[in-house]
């Protein structure tokens, strides 16, 4: 298939999803009455901070197709070209794709997604985005960090995707970190688990660019501090984590990074032990890293979101601080 009309099937297809996915919406609402009605201008409505579509139920809708889960969600009305530029195995589990995307208008806010069209596959992905806006800015480009699994979409990457590869995205997501030159400061706490650092990592290599560019040119946004605490089963599964040392380095004082392992069989690197610990993030540890004034994000498995934000709340974090994404 020639991939403009590739593209236009794609948008014909999106208007199909779309009425089905209002539908879904719709009986949703009138049946349990949990989801507040929005209309299509307050979804593109920006928003100058952060933001999180709250829902405190907790149980897994892996099940269920990308686009019904986050039919709620606010996403872009346009679908973008985009070319697989750079692959990179993270892990022996986690592939990263780097993908060009040409148009100017693409743009996205740190700790967000994209609806990811594979040409020929019915089945949508939906990746978190794992680089900054300021690479979009710079190089034109975004980074994905997908995990294996048989979801078709994820399998595509992992065992038939190469470079050159033509794709398209389209952004959405409510879950993200984009304070405007005038805001004051925020400290921020990140709690991660597994691959759920994606969007944490955006955030964080968003932050760093905001303290780069605040020491060049003194001005815009002066960002508080931050604190990460990510938790995997073994060290070979902490995504990104040289470079979330080189920027605890960089940023000393602003930054600092907590690592934890469940499942280590052994013995751990003496350049990644002093950042790592045995055992599950808990109460006392986020005790630990929080400030009276957090804004707190979580990323990772239902079970570890639930459990954070209760230990939060218990630490005397309010619901509004406290802020999740848990569509995957």
């Amino acid at each position: 298939m020639i991939y403009s009309q590739w593209v236009q099937w794609i948008a014909q297809r999106q208007t199909v999803m779309a009425s089905v996915a209002a539908s879904v919406s719709g009986l949703l609402r009138g049946a349990a009455g949990s989801f507040p009605a929005r209309g299509a201008a307050m979804l593109l409505k920006p928003r100058p901070l952060c933001a999180c579509m709250p829902n405190r139920k907790m149980a897994s809708r892996r099940k269920t197709d990308h686009l019904e889960r986050t039919a709620e969600k606010y996403r872009q009305d346009v679908l973008f070209p985009a070319k697989v530029c750079g692959i990179l195995d993270e892990s022996n589990k986690v592939r990263r794709l780097r993908l060009a995307v040409p148009n100017k208008d693409f743009s996205f806010k740190a700790g967000q997604w994209v609806d990811f069209y594979i040409p020929g596959f019915p089945k949508v992905g939906g990746f978190s985005i794992c680089s900054s806006p300021g690479l979009l800015q710079r190089e034109g480009v975004i980074e994905l960090a997908v995990k294996y699994s048989e979801h078709p979409p994820a399998r595509w990457i992992h065992t038939e995707c190469t470079l050159d590869c033509e794709v398209a995205v389209r952004v959405g997501g409510d879950f993200y970190f984009d304070p405007q030159p005038s805001d004051s400061a925020v400290n921020l706490l990140l709690v991660a688990g597994g691959v759920g650092i994606n969007p944490l990592y955006s955030i964080l290599l968003h932050v760093a660019d905001l303290h780069r560019l605040r020491q060049c040119e003194d001005s815009g946004y002066e960002p508080g501090s931050v604190q990460l605490c990510y938790s995997a089963k073994n060290t070979d599964e902490l995504l990104f984590k040289n470079t979330i040392i080189g920027l605890s380095k960089e940023l000393s004082g602003k930054f600092s990074c907590d690592f934890h392992v469940t499942q280590q069989d052994t013995e751990i690197n003496m350049q990644l032990r002093p950042y790592v610990s045995e055992g599950r993030i808990s109460e006392q540890i986020l005790r630990q890293h929080l400030s009276t004034d957090a804004l707190c994000y979580i990323c990772g498995p239902p079970p570890m979101i639930q459990s954070v934000s209760e230990q939060l709340q218990h630490l005397g974090i309010s619901k509004e601080k406290i802020l999740f994404e848990k569509w995957w």
